[in-house]
Order: C-alpha cells, then structure tokens, then sequence
C-alpha cells in the first residue's frame, strides 16, 4: 500500500521485503507441527464427524479443505487477457517470416 506522503529518502534499516514476520512463521510452524503430530488421529476424527448425523460427510470433507488451507498454500487464479481487455492476439514470428520469403520468390 502506497503512503500518501511523499517518500522523500530510502528505506533504511527494518525487515527487508519479502521477509516473514517472525511471530507469523512461528504460529504457522507450531499449526504444522499440531497437524503433524496428530495426523495419525485425523482419519478417526473425520470418521466420527462423517458417521455423525448431524453432520455427515460432507462437513468432514468440507473441514479437511480448511485444514488443508493451512498446510497447503493456495494458489492464486491468473487470467490472462490481452489490450484492453480483449482477446490475446499470438503472432509467430516464423510465419511472418515465411510469408516475406514466399512474397519474395513470387516477385522473383
């Protein structure tokens, strides 16, 4: 996020950017070790939720994804469009340059 002040020096001293806070690493470290050390609990846990009918398979699935979340990092959706919005134009280079040459033995 852009400050509305003007930035009138260099950065100096601080976290360099892209470097996690540390607090941040720990808690995502201790939530891997928590999740690790339990794996071998988790199936019973999600059986019980899933035999539940209360509850049911789908809210067992539906709390391995948010789990999963943690453990697993998402990946974010990219499209790609081309100028303003539109379509995405792909020009080969190789055709064009097969077009030139075949002009060029038709003039000869």
């Amino acid at each position: 996020m852009e400050s509305k002040v003007e930035k009138t020096r260099a950065k100096t001293g601080g976290r360099a950017k892209g470097v996690p806070n540390r607090a941040t690493a720990a808690a995502r470290e201790a939530f891997a070790q928590f999740v690790d050390g339990n794996a071998h609990r988790f199936q019973g846990w999600l059986d019980e939720v899933a035999n539940d009918p209360k509850h049911g398979a789908k809210v067992a699935l539906e709390l391995v994804l948010q789990v999963s979340e943690y453990h697993i990092p998402k990946l974010a959706r990219t499209e790609h469009v081309g100028k303003d919005g539109g379509d995405i134009i792909h020009r080969h280079k190789l055709v064009d340059e097969l077009k030139a040459g075949i002009a060029l033995l038709a003039k000869k």
